[in-house]
């Protein structure tokens, strides 16, 4: 069983992948999100939820440090609604606080420049979600 983890946001969609037995994540790629054909971003995933084999996806949900959900968390929800719809798979919504300050404080650490940081913060990000949703089954 593979699960896409997806750190989705308004420009970017952060997208990690589980091996076939669900103990580790590895990052796929980000998808930089089209405002003028949103259709290719839909097109994208169908891709990678067809030639990954996908049986699950794992959407990070954005809270607030007080446990509410705000527009973006909202809007992650919806996004996460038309995954289920448009790919007929299982959606597991998962806490995603603090992942993309760990994800930069990670490639901090292991010296990337700021601009190599950037086109990777997202897949990272994506990489913690699954990840920890994963650790979550053990």
């Amino acid at each position: 069983m593979r699960i896409l983890g997806l750190d989705v946001g308004t420009k970017t969609i952060g997208v990690a992948v589980s091996d076939e037995l669900g103990w580790t994540a590895q990052g796929v790629e980000t998808i930089r999100r089209s405002e003028e054909d949103p259709q290719q971003d839909w097109d994208k995933l169908a891709s990678l939820v067809t030639n990954l084999e996908i049986d699950k996806v794992v959407v990070g949900l954005p809270k607030n440090m007080n446990g509410t959900i705000g527009p973006s968390g909202e809007a992650c929800q919806q996004f996460a609604e038309e995954v289920k719809q448009r790919f007929d798979l299982p959606i597991v919504l998962w806490d995603e606080r603090l992942t993309t300050v760990a994800a930069e404080r990670m490639l901090v650490a292991a010296d990337m420049s700021r601009k190599k940081r950037k086109k990777v913060i997202d897949k990272m990000a994506a990489v913690m979600i699954l990840q920890g949703y994963l650790d979550s089954l053990s």
